[in-house]
This record gives C-alpha cells, structure tokens and sequence, in this order.
C-alpha cells in the first residue's frame, strides 16, 4: 500500500460517500412511508444492496465498460446502453420525486396516510433496487474513470457503504422530524434526475453546482426555521 494508493482510496472513497448521499436520501424518504419499527430494516436492506450491486458490478467491469459503447445515434448524439439506463434512472427520479411532493403539498393528511398505508416492504424495495442499479453504475464507471486497482475499487465501496449505513438514520430521523427538509430534499432528487437524464444525453452538469446550490438552499432553510422559531418568555 503506497502513498499513492492510499490518495487514490480517500479520494474514491470520498467521492463515494458523495455520489450515495443521493441514495441515502431516496432511501430514507421511502422508509418513512412504513411503520417505525420496519423503517431501519429498509434503510439496512436497500444500503446493503447496493453495495452488494456495486461489487457484483465491480466483479464485470469489462461489461460494464461495454455498456457505454454507441447503440444508435439521435440528432448527432450517441445513445449508449449506460445512456439508457441513466435517462431512465433520471425520469424516475423525477416521477417519484414530482408525486411525493404532490402527496406532501396537495393531499390532506388523512389521504396521505392512507395512500401511505397501503405501500408495502417489498414494493419499497423494489423502487430502493431500481435507483440504486442507476447509482451503482454511474458509481462503478466514476470509479474505473479514476482508479486502475480493482482491490482499490473494492474497498472504496466497502468504506463508503459502511459510512453511508452510519449516516443513513440521523440522516432519516433529520429529514422525518423536519418536514420542510423533505420537500427541500425531493427538489434536490428532481435536480438529480434532470442531471442523470442530461448526462444520459451527453450534456455534462458539474456535479459541484448541484451540491453547492443544494447546501446553499439547505443552510437557507436552517437559518429560516432557526429564526421562526418562537422565544421561549
């Protein structure tokens, strides 16, 4: 283990834990749907799947190297199998992002609730598994573009999933006990869907000026909920 191996690990890992934190978030606005005592298992399951996606992955890079080669073209833009999967990883994105938003702003809460009764587990984790086949890949194919070692790849993706399984219930519990926070983070998972469809289509979005524009709104709303809150006399 070199001076530079250990650069390249933190460096992945880092940027790991930054492209999951998206994951996270779609995790823990699913698990909220279910009853408390169902909640962690789901957040468990779907982090510990996509770890075992992005290792099983990472076990078939050349396919997976495979996947961006051109498919068919559509006014001069090259349509590749990776292509595919993040538009429609993105339009997801999108869809269930636009209807948690209408249920949470439009919808009484009795219609609410009951729409949200009626989820199941599995159901839950059948979407958690969609989305994080569109993460893991754009996860897998980030790490290839910076990383020769696979040994290197794979313990990237072993820390990080561990720091995102410690991180997956403040982050939950933040976003359950903070309503506004959770309208904040679905417009961010729109945000991210627009980026995964655009990258599908080879327009490229610096993903710093998502995370930038995204803490700036969120320490927006920290300072506003800090200030409308009511003096204790």
């Amino acid at each position: 283990m070199t001076t530079d191996l250990l650069i390249a690990l933190f460096t992945l890992v880092a940027l790991e834990v930054i492209l999951g934190i998206d994951n996270i978030i779609f995790i823990s606005i699913l698990s909220d749907k279910l009853p408390p005592n169902q909640r962690k298992k789901l957040r468990q399951t779907g982090i510990a799947l996509a770890m075992i996606m992005r290792l099983g992955l990472l076990t078939v890079i050349s396919y997976i190297m495979k996947l961006q080669y051109t498919l068919f073209t559509i006014n001069e833009i090259d349509i590749s199998g990776k292509d595919l999967i993040l538009i429609s990883g993105g339009l997801f994105l999108i869809y269930k992002s636009t209807k948690e938003i209408y249920l949470k702003t439009e919808n009484n809460e009795e219609k609410t609730n009951v729409k949200t009764s009626k989820v199941s587990f599995r159901d839950l984790l059948i979407q958690i598994l969609l989305i994080d086949i569109v993460f893991s890949i754009d996860s897998i194919v980030t790490a290839v573009g910076m990383v020769e070692n696979i040994w290197i790849m794979y313990a990237a993706v072993v820390i990080s999933v561990l720091i995102m399984l410690l991180a997956s219930g403040a982050i939950s519990k933040f976003i359950h006990d903070h309503p506004s926070f959770k309208v904040l983070a679905l417009c961010f998972l729109i945000v991210i869907g627009i980026s995964l469809m655009a990258e599908g289509l080879d327009v490229h979005i610096p993903k710093a000026y998502i995370y930038f524009s995204m803490a700036f709104a969120f320490m927006v709303d920290v300072i506003q909920m800090k200030t409308s809150k009511p003096k204790k006399k």
